[in-house]
């Protein structure tokens, strides 16, 4: 087993989690590097194993592009646009450390802003349909910032948005996060409800939490309502939450495919201590920087794994398939590795 790094998994557990390259469920490359590739979301550790001598190779077709520099030479003459490849990712670590100080500080450490820029191209290819924010205490103006000082650079050719959640911020994609809310409406979604009185963690459906549906649905007409915003600025916007516990919720967007529920406002309380765990961890190499980027990690009740193998691989299925669609990530790695934990906050 290789060295553990801790991740925060929202709609799942705060577990050690094993860098990639472990044993585990299962560990395959993608059948071409050069087109395959992609939370605990969030800002998560560098970790696992660099990606292959291919990203060279594959850089001049991820599709790129900057803003033209200025003229020069006299009037009427510009130099071609040099592609973000050619001037690697310090601007993507500048633009982060600008935007996204507290206070006095000089913004997030250069590793930590990579991670976030990988994600964050994650969340615009369709990889994942959302990245919630904690890299630290920047606002949601501030990552509105962030998202337009990216798309100056030419590192994002399609618009995102900042959602507000209670008191957290969400980076998604307006068309693929109401996408991947209509099919887990379409249903059956499956939930573990851990709530603290039962004994053991036990299988439900979204059926049984009416509450949490309609607030999924409401997730919808709102992500519906952007996507009419044809303006190519970062916008941001406020979600309406209920009493409905937001973990599960942010379980759903961030797109566990077994999020964690439980019973009213239990706060961390729950019946996961002492409970083996079987932890998920999906990362790719983003080809840019030849950096290891983690789409998710998650986890399930060892006990329940049998029962939701299925789904499990049906979920691994459909990221393998959205990771064929792009290039600029390559080398999707899937592992699990079981632990077992004395306290576990959701």
């Amino acid at each position: 087993m290789g060295c553990a790094r801790r991740c925060r998994d929202r709609g799942g557990a705060r577990v050690q989690v094993p860098a990639a390259g472990g044993r585990g469920w299962e560990q395959q490359p993608a059948t071409a590097p050069s087109a395959a590739g992609g939370g605990t979301q969030g800002p998560v550790r560098r970790g696992g194993g660099a990606p292959g001598r291919a990203a060279a190779a594959a850089l001049s077709g991820s599709g790129l592009r900057t803003p033209r520099s200025e003229a020069r030479g006299g009037p009427g003459r510009e130099e071609p646009a040099r592609p973000m490849a050619a001037r690697g990712p310090q601007p993507l670590v500048a633009a982060a450390q600008r935007t996204l100080r507290v206070g006095k500080g000089r913004g997030p450490p250069r590793d930590v802003c990579l991670q976030l820029a990988g994600q964050v191209l994650a969340v615009a290819r369709g990889l994942k349909p959302a990245l919630l924010y904690d890299c630290n205490c920047a606002g949601p103006s501030q990552l509105q910032s962030y998202l337009a000082e990216l798309r100056g650079l030419g590192f994002l050719a399609q618009r995102l948005h900042v959602l507000e959640v209670g008191e957290h911020s969400l980076i998604v994609s307006p068309e693929f996060a109401c996408r991947h809310l209509e099919r887990v409406l379409l249903g059956p979604m499956a939930l573990v409800d851990v709530s603290s009185p039962q004994p053991c963690p036990s299988i439900c459906s979204l059926d049984q939490h009416q509450d949490l549906k309609a607030l999924v649905a409401e997730s919808v007409r709102h992500l519906q309502g952007l996507q009419s915003d044809q303006s190519p600025a970062a916008s941001r916007s406020t979600l309406r939450s209920s009493d409905c516990n937001l973990c599960t919720l942010f379980g759903i967007l961030l797109g566990y495919p077994v999020p964690y529920t439980f019973q009213g406002n239990q706060g961390d309380g729950n019946c996961l201590a002492l409970t083996p765990l079987r932890v998920f961890t999906a990362q790719v190499s983003w080809l840019l920087c030849s950096l290891p980027i983690l789409l998710c990690s998650f986890s399930v009740p060892e006990s329940s794994f049998p029962a939701l193998r299925d789904r499990l691989s049906a979920w691994e299925k459909d990221l393998r398939t959205r990771c064929g669609t792009q290039s600029d990530f390559a080398n999707l790695s899937i592992c699990s590795e079981v632990v077992t934990l004395p306290t576990v906050a959701l």
